[in-house]
């Protein structure tokens, strides 16, 4: 397995719409197990394919805590069939968005129909952190950040802080 590259904002691949999977491969499922690898390493609860720069209609997540096994969903082409009308604000933080946070309000559960790494149909019923993972992913699929729930002027404040802190990052590793 390998660790990818994580791309962040504003990187135009980030707001571009997946496409479906067409056909599960070993290449396929071989991505699938690095984004995994990607997503556990940063560390992360969720990852979607365009993420690492790839667009297509693949996420992955995990949103057990350290001390618990691990419990890790690969889906592909995922859709999102029903959900509450009741919802919840929670403090989202993305990878493509490091180290910034903000309240994002969602659906407290939802039903998501999706194929997994073998190919076989699977249908989800999630509430709690789970429900606001899988929207929070699948919205990277449309090309959706979380900052995209926010006014102009916070989302591009945020945009700026991620700049400079890589902006400072690279200068700094350069002088190592």
């Amino acid at each position: 397995m390998a660790l990818l590259k994580i791309l962040e904002v504003p990187n135009p691949l980030l707001k571009k719409k997946s496409e479906p999977v067409k056909e599960i491969t070993d290449q396929l499922r071989k991505t699938l197990d690095d984004m995994l690898e990607t997503m556990y390493a940063a560390p992360g609860v969720g990852l979607a394919a365009p993420q690492v720069g790839l667009l297509k209609r693949m996420v992955v997540i995990d949103v057990t805590r350290d001390d618990e096994p691990k419990k890790p969903y690969k889906m592909i082409n995922p859709v999102i069939t029903a959900h509450s009308e009741e919802t919840t604000v929670h403090d989202e933080g993305c990878l493509s968005v490091p180290e910034q946070y903000a309240p994002v309000e969602r659906f407290e559960t939802v039903t998501v129909e999706y194929t997994d790494e073998n190919g076989t149909k699977q249908t989800l019923n999630a509430d709690g952190l789970l429900a606001i993972c899988i929207q929070h992913e699948l919205e990277h699929l449309e090309g959706t950040l979380f900052i995209d729930h926010l006014s102009k002027v916070k989302r591009d404040m945020i945009v700026r802080r991620v700049e400079k802190e890589r902006r400072w990052k690279n200068s700094h590793s350069e002088e190592e």
